[in-house]
């Protein structure tokens, strides 16, 4: 291979290098890397800069670093160099350590993910709409339906010369849908007096439930109302007697009021005297 070719070419990345260049760029701490990105066991580890595998230069001497290498596979013409080539490498992290932390991180990420397989429910056939509707409707609005049908559907009705319907044509003649909703008509007019009845009575047991609850808080409230009543007495007797003491103080030197709040202060007296009044009663 010529000199030529071999500058235009990717080299096979070395293992020893022998070269004094030391890149620009601020030395590798192996600690801060990842520890799927290092593999201190074969002293290689993932370049930050093109992100490839890299062998580490001397990594027992005093000044590992990564070796030169391009950032496409050996053997590709027009090679690109990449910028960490002979970046210092700080190699703070023993064989041992490296590891545990590298099952660490494994345990972690298999604690993230499910172990058990959760299958996905079957989902079931979709109730026809005439099902849907079945158990919706009463009896009136079931043969609206029907009639309805009948006369929108030529299959379903019988007719004269003229085009005037005259009836709805036999069960057997009928379409689908024409049969599903005599059906559903014939059956909820079956079912139409329990329907009814069964509504009845659970407005019976409502009108029932409601006028029990209304008795109990009744009973409720007269076991409590004579207590409720002096405490509110008493409260307001209370407030009535503190605003007089205001109005009238006892002490000599006690601050005058004002004509605004002396009337303010007859007001809030003569409210609470009627509502003294009113509890008495």
């Amino acid at each position: 291979m010529s000199t030529r070719t071999r500058d235009l070419t990717a080299q096979k990345r070395p293992r020893r290098v022998r070269s004094r260049a030391v890149s620009t760029l601020p030395a590798l701490v192996v600690s801060s890397l990842k520890p799927h990105e290092v593999d201190l066991a074969y002293s290689t580890l993932v370049c930050p800069t093109c992100r490839t595998w890299v062998p580490i230069s001397a990594p027992d001497g005093s000044r590992p670093k990564l070796v030169p290498h391009h950032t496409e596979r050996a053997g590709t013409e027009d090679p690109i160099r990449c910028p960490g080539s002979h970046r210092l490498v700080s190699i703070d992290l023993s064989v041992d350590r490296w590891f545990q932390r590298l099952e660490e991180g494994l345990t972690q990420t298999a604690g993230r993910r499910p172990t058990r397989v959760i299958r996905k429910p079957k989902t079931g056939a979709a109730p026809a709409v005439m099902q849907i509707i079945g158990g919706t409707v009463d009896d009136r609005t079931a043969r609206k339906l029907d009639e309805a049908h009948v006369r929108g559907c030529s299959i379903c009705s019988v007719k004269d010369d003229k085009g005037n319907i005259l009836r709805a044509a036999d069960l057997t003649s009928r379409c689908t849908d024409g049969r599903r909703l005599a059906q559903l008509a014939a059956h909820t007019k079956r079912l139409a007096p329990a329907r009814r009845k069964a509504q009845m009575d659970d407005e019976d047991w409502n009108d029932r439930r409601a006028w029990g609850l209304r008795l109990l808080h009744e009973q409720q409230w007269q076991n409590v109302s004579e207590s409720v009543a002096d405490a509110d007495l008493r409260r307001v007797r209370d407030t009535l007697a503190a605003l007089i003491q205001t109005l009238n103080p006892h002490k000599a030197d006690a601050p005058q009021l004002t004509d605004w709040e002396r009337a303010d202060l007859m007001s809030a007296i003569t409210l609470l005297a009627t509502q003294e009044e009113q509890l008495t009663r």
